[in-house]
């Protein structure tokens, strides 16, 4: 195949491979204005066609999901044979699409994650929510630093993102909420309730 050259954008006249990537202007070969010509290295290479997958021929199994297509393995869960577009291989095993969304939705994948409990929303919301009422503060407080000491090493979601900053607002916030009921007991406890 034969690879096209870039023009002069005013004369059209080709430039050859030499006369590109120069790190300076330099004369037209048909007009003489002041060109410079950047291209990819790869633009001058020779395009090469690859046989894409191999086509069945007479006498070979064929893929369940794609019967013109040669089959390269069996699915490792039903047996049916598979090219290699069709194979997902996982845990060392070589499984058909049928199959490993069978095993997801069953639940028989058990290293397959599609889903990440976020504990840092969890905490973060246990000490920002409550703040509306501020009574259901009293139990919640706690429950956000437990959450976000117990699960501070879990894996975050599946898009990374501040989780541990997260962790730390969430104390800090159940942390003043708590000295603030301790703050408000001590004061009715020594102002409003009578001296014995």
């Amino acid at each position: 195949m034969e690879t096209v050259l870039p023009a002069c954008t005013k004369c059209r006249v080709p430039v050859q491979p030499d006369f590109c990537n120069q790190p300076y202007l330099s004369p037209c070969p048909g007009c003489s204005e002041p060109l410079q010509v950047r291209v990819y290295p790869a633009f001058f290479r020779p395009i090469t066609v690859t046989s894409g997958e191999s086509l069945l021929v007479q006498g070979e199994s064929g893929c369940f999901y794609h019967p013109e297509k040669k089959a390269v393995l069996p699915c490792d869960s039903c047996g049916r044979f598979l090219c290699a577009l069709c194979d997902v291989e996982f845990n060392s095993q070589h499984l058909c699409p049928a199959c490993m969304q069978a095993g997801n939705k069953k639940g028989k994948i058990r290293n397959l994650q599609n889903h990440r409990t976020r504990y840092d929303n969890i905490a973060l919301a246990l000490a920002i929510f409550p703040l509306l009422i501020f009574y259901f503060t009293f139990i919640t407080a706690p429950g956000a630093i437990f959450v976000a000491i117990r699960y501070w090493n879990a894996p975050g979601g599946i898009i990374p993102r501040s989780q541990k900053l997260r962790f730390v607002i969430a104390i800090i916030l159940a942390s003043l909420q708590i000295v603030g009921w301790i703050v408000g007991i001590y004061f009715l406890s020594n102002y409003y309730l009578p001296n014995r």
